[in-house]
């Protein structure tokens, strides 16, 4: 599609650039690729779910509010059973009416492979985040009944994920997917211009959205991929951009003597390497799991970040509400991890040595070439000799839901992955329940362990938000006595942009509300 390029003359007044680490556009037809960057560039702009996050304030975690569902409630004597009411009178990019038939039709776009709508790409991204919806159907034009396989407090965070996209826009476009991409259809706050594929992609205010306070303020919202760090630092201070995502950590100093802002906050993110629990994985013995996480030095690893992340303690950042009273301490030791080595069999003459599979950008990632080598180097310190396979993100997204018994896995025995730790689902469950390993889901190490899955049952049966927290703390305990990831650090989710950009209010979510924010001259 035509849109200017990046090399235009200066843009009007109320046009932001972004600079996003994604190599690529993410999928525009409701549900993104790209991973949670993708999401919060082409997700909860163009799209709005059953249920939202309220990404208003940031001196507070972020909590699940109505979105397209006005409300919704579990039924009291059959908790397998929910109902939403669906929001009256919310209108779809093209003019036409949200109801709950929309709904059921883009439930069946990502679960019915028989359906005319059924979308392999969409589903790639979607199927696996709502793994407890048994079955939909609509009462009536504004009810939505929703059974699970199993009693699911869960079910709500599940639903965030599903972007609500219009059926008669892929009626218009001759039931043509690869056509609505280029004109999609949702009920955001924000529509499609247009988009260059790897180059660009311009977005317009929705000025009748049906939330009025989520209407952008600005003009025009520019997305631009750039997945190398220095690029996007160079488009920042070249003007070429107004915002960059994962600043290089060196030049921030730089950038914050010329002038631009640096903008932080905590978020539930974490940045791990997920072990592979296949058959013949090294990483199958706690004491070696143990001794890589007690290999890295992550004080050190936070200067090469210039500061820019919170040492990992856990799965979970420390002080979270779930991280518990774990006994295993995530901390520097190389002795000790020599030591477990020794005891598991390697050795200075038998060295363990593994294969990693990594990226070199991508959402949530960080900088995660100087990060992966910086790990190794710790390791080996410890006798882990590791080899990196670096794919392209959106590729080790792939790989990640085919599994490591898959054979685009390429033998390795791990893979750096950065995680959304916002709900009990994504946080935990998704990672290591045993009917989710692929392709059925994504844990993709092929974990399965009884106790666990006796706690996750607990997590989905308890109902009441305290007593769930307990059952979490004992999750994240287990998560950490026993080393199951290699848990390295949590972002801080640093944006670096120019002085211009005015009224943004960085959520502690991985997703962002750009509709608060202006451009000043």
């Amino acid at each position: 599609m035509s849109v200017l390029t990046l090399t235009s003359p200066v843009l009007a007044q109320g046009t932001l650039r972004i600079g996003m680490t994604a190599s690529d556009i993410p999928l525009t037809t409701g549900q993104p690729d790209q991973g949670g960057e993708g999401q919060r560039f082409m997700g909860f702009t163009l799209y709005d779910a059953l249920v939202n996050w309220d990404l208003t304030r940031s001196d507070k975690p972020s909590v699940l509010i109505p979105g397209l569902a006005a409300s919704w409630s579990v039924d009291a004597n059959d908790k397998t059973k929910w109902i939403f009411k669906i929001r009256e009178g919310v209108k779809f990019h093209d003019g036409s009416t949200l109801t709950a038939d929309a709904v059921v039709w883009n439930f069946d776009k990502l679960l019915k492979s028989d359906a005319p709508q059924f979308d392999q790409r969409q589903a790639s991204q979607g199927r696996s985040r709502i793994p407890a919806v048994a079955g939909y159907r609509a009462i009536d034009p504004l009810t939505l009944e929703i059974t699970t396989k199993a009693p699911d407090a869960t079910l709500p965070y599940q639903l965030a994920w599903i972007g609500i996209s219009s059926p008669a826009q892929w009626e218009k476009k001759g039931r043509n997917w690869q056509e609505v991409a280029k004109e999609p259809s949702g009920t955001g706050p924000w529509k499609l211009a247009g988009f260059t594929p790897r180059e660009r992609a311009e977005l317009v205010p929705n000025k009748d959205h049906w939330d009025k306070t989520r209407i952008p303020k600005l003009d025009k919202l520019i997305l631009i991929p750039l997945p190398e760090p220095n690029a996007r630092t160079a488009a920042l201070r070249s003007g070429q951009v107004d915002w960059i995502e994962a600043p290089a950590p060196d030049a921030v100093p730089t950038l914050k003597s010329n002038g631009f802002q640096i903008v932080t906050n905590v978020y539930p993110h974490n940045w791990t390497w997920h072990f592979s629990s296949a058959e013949g994985s090294p990483w199958n013995d706690v004491r070696v799991r143990k001794a890589a996480n007690l290999a890295v030095d992550r004080e050190g690893l936070k200067e090469l970040l210039g500061g820019l992340m919170v040492p990992a303690e856990g799965f979970m950042p420390p002080g979270h509400q779930w991280f518990g009273k774990p006994t295993f301490k995530v901390r520097r030791d190389l002795a000790e991890a020599k030591k477990l080595l020794a005891e598991a069999g390697y050795g200075p003459n038998k060295p363990l040595q593994t294969k990693i599979l990594i990226s070199p950008s991508g959402s949530g990632q960080m900088q995660p070439l100087p990060m992966n080598e910086f790990i190794q180097q710790n390791l080996a310190e410890a006798g882990i000799k590791i080899d990196f396979e670096v794919v392209e993100w959106n590729t080790l997204i792939n790989i990640w839901r085919a599994g490591a018994k898959h054979e685009s896995s390429r033998k390795a025995t791990g893979m750096n992955y950065s995680y959304f730790i916002q709900d009990p689902f994504t946080g935990f469950v998704r990672h290591l329940q045993c009917n989710l390993q692929p392709p059925a889901g994504t844990n993709w190490g092929h974990y399965c362990d009884k106790e666990m899955e006796s706690l996750f049952d607990q997590i989905r049966t308890t109902f009441d938000a305290d007593a769930q927290t307990k059952v979490l703390e004992k999750v994240h305990e287990k998560y950490v006595n026993e080393a199951l990831f290699l848990m390295v650090t949590h972002d801080v989710n640093a944006r670096a942009m120019s002085a211009k950009v005015k009224g943004f209010v960085q959520a502690q979510n991985w997703f962002q509300n750009f509709s608060s924010i202006t451009m000043t001259p």
